[in-house]
C-alpha cells in the first residue's frame, strides 16, 4: 500500500465512485423489473403473492413450480395448488417436473421460481439424501452449485420464492436438520448472487 496520501485519497474515490456503480446498476435492474431477486418468508406468510406482484408487470412469464404435483390422495395440497394456480394469469407458462438449471438457463422469457425448498426436497429425494446413500452429499452439493451458477448468469428477469428456515426450533428428526441446514445453505448462496432479497413477514415486505 502507497505512503503517498494523495494516491491513497485517489485510490478511495476511484473505489467508492466503483461501489456506487454497481449500487446503482442494481437499482436500475429493480426498477426496471430486471435482475435476479430472492423472497423468502414462512409458511402462509404472503411470499408468493408478493413474488407474483414482482412479476406482473410482464406479460409473458415462465412459472417454474417446484413443488409435487397435485394428487387425489391429499385434497388439502390440491387445494392449494389450484389456488396458486387461480392467481396467476393465463399468459403465463407453467413448467412442472423440469431440471432448474437447466431452465434458468435456456428461458427467453421472465421466470418465477416457486418454491426453492419444494424443489430441494424433490431433490434431496432423488439424489438419495434422506437414506444417506452413498456419495449423496457430493451430489447434493454438485446440484446446488448449478442452480446457483445458473441464476448468476441468468439472462432474463429471474424471481424465486424460497422458506425462510431458521427462525424455528431444531428440528427433532435427522431429515428435518438435514432439510434446514441444505436450505438455508441454498438460501445463502442464491441471496450472494441476486440484486435484491426481500423477507415477507404476515404479509409484510421487508428489504434486506
Amino acid at each position: 500500500m502507497t505512503n503517498d496520501p494523495t494516491r491513497r485519497a485517489a485510490g478511495l474515490v476511484a473505489h467508492g465512485l466503483e461501489s456506487g456503480a454497481r449500487a446503482l446498476r442494481r437499482y436500475t435492474r429493480q426498477v426496471a423489473g430486471g435482475g435476479r431477486v430472492l423472497v423468502l418468508g414462512g409458511v402462509r406468510s404472503g411470499k408468493s403473492r408478493h413474488a407474483e406482484e414482482l412479476m406482473s408487470r410482464h406479460g409473458h412469464v415462465v412459472y417454474f413450480a417446484g413443488s409435487r404435483p397435485p394428487s387425489d390422495d391429499d385434497p388439502e395440497w390440491t387445494a392449494r395448488v389450484a389456488a396458486h394456480r387461480a392467481r396467476r394469469p393465463l399468459a403465463w407458462r407453467t413448467i412442472e417436473n423440469a431440471d432448474l438449471a437447466d431452465t434458468l438457463r435456456r428461458s427467453t422469457a421472465p421466470m418465477l421460481v416457486d418454491c426453492l425448498g419444494t424443489w430441494l426436497t424433490r431433490e434431496l429425494d432423488e439424489l438419495g439424501a434422506w437414506e444417506q446413500r452413498r456419495g449423496w452429499q457430493q451430489r447434493v452439493d454438485d446440484r446446488l452449485a448449478d442452480v446457483v451458477e445458473a441464476w448468476r448468469s441468468a439472462r432474463v428477469p429471474v424471481v424465486a420464492v424460497s422458506n425462510e428456515v431458521g427462525s424455528g426450533i431444531v428440528p427433532s428428526t435427522v431429515s428435518g436438520r438435514l432439510f434446514r441446514d441444505v436450505l438455508g445453505a441454498l438460501n445463502t448462496a442464491v441471496a450472494a448472487n441476486s440484486d435484491s432479497v426481500r423477507l415477507v413477514v404476515a404479509g409484510r415486505v421487508l428489504h434486506l
